[in-house]
């Protein structure tokens, strides 16, 4: 048995030392023979012709990158920019490197870019993303500062700073930037993201902001507004206002799935449970894979006493989000 097991582990070691070798042999397959084969070829020809020509370079450079060798297309990205600088180049070049895992570099060569093309939204951005993946937030709200320093009426800076500091959970901060945004150039994407910022910190100024967007709404996004108005009158238990805003939002749009689920909310609320219950069978009706709908008819049926009908619906909302912790808790309480 021992032998056998020997001879069994010998084979077994052998076929794997094959295996890593055939592997290793393509891994090390050199960068000539690589960009002399298909679908390379072609380009690399017409290079050694035109070795000054930015463009045979980029279209390589976007081959090699489509077909994962990051590393390969890096050398021809580098020779783009060297024959040419230019911004849009510049951007391809960065998010190479970022591929190969090359941030540093990254931020050294957008950090070029800045100096040359300071009016350039994309470059301060870039640079700002980087930084926040690296965990340099300093540095990133930084380069915000930095841009708009350079351009102060530009609402962009303001804007993505805000969704930024959001992001680090900076509230406060994060309301600001925005208002900047808003007060430079009121359209309806900052304003809306403004208005998100109000009616999650249950500040009234939600509902005149909103009312401002409804009246120069240019870009469909009536519906949006009108859920904010409802969500903010729902926090605030303004239970008649929050129903009329949720019927708006569902008489424009009978798919509108989160405007009935808070509309159910507010009947639970008001220990309607026939009525919620009858608003949440409409929501599971228009989007049956939501699992607040199951989950809030449970809620409905459990206060109601039907106790069978509000475990498979718990159920029915556990199996559609595996992370329901309410849910969870409801089966729980429902099967001691």
């Amino acid at each position: 048995m021992k032998r056998w097991f020997s001879l069994q582990g010998l084979l077994l070691i052998g076929l794997l030392g094959w295996l890593c070798s055939c592997h290793s042999g393509k891994e090390k397959e050199s960068p000539e023979k690589i960009l002399g084969s298909r679908p390379y070829a072609g380009l690399t020809d017409s290079i050694k012709r035109f070795p000054q020509n930015q463009e045979l370079y980029l279209e390589r450079a976007v081959l090699l990158s489509q077909n994962d060798r990051h590393e390969l297309a890096m050398a021809d990205y580098k020779k783009a920019w060297e024959l040419k600088p230019d911004e849009h180049i510049a951007l391809q070049y960065v998010s190479n490197l970022m591929l190969v895992n090359r941030p540093q570099d990254a931020v050294n060569l957008l950090k070029e870019c800045i100096a040359t093309w300071p009016a350039n939204p994309d470059l301060h951005r870039r640079l700002s993303e980087i930084y926040t993946q690296m965990g340099e937030t300093k540095k990133a709200i930084d380069q915000y500062d930095e841009w708009a320093q350079q351009d102060s009426t530009n609402f962009e800076v303001w804007y993505e700073k805000g969704v930024l500091l959001a992001q680090l959970k900076d509230t406060q901060a994060a309301i600001t930037a925005p208002e900047h945004s808003y007060r430079i150039a009121p359209i309806n994407y900052n304003g809306l993201a403004l208005a998100s910022l109000y009616g999650a910190t249950r500040n009234p100024k939600v509902i005149t902001l909103c009312d401002d967007l409804l009246r120069k709404d240019t870009s469909n996004i009536t519906n949006d507004v009108l859920y904010l108005k409802g969500s903010y009158y729902s926090d605030t238990k303004q239970y008649e206002k929050a129903i009329r805003e949720f019927n708006e939002c569902i008489s424009r749009d009978w798919k509108f799935t989160d405007a009935y689920i808070e509309k159910g909310i507010v009947l639970h609320d008001l220990k309607k449970y026939d009525s919620a219950l009858k608003i949440f069978i409409m929501a599971a009706t228009v989007t049956n894979t939501s699992p607040d709908a199951w989950y809030w008819m449970a809620r409905c049926y459990e206060e109601l006493g039907k106790k069978d009908l509000a475990l498979v619906n718990y159920e029915r909302a556990l199996a559609l989000d595996k992370n329901f912790e309410e849910a969870r808790d409801g089966i729980r309480r429902l099967k001691k």
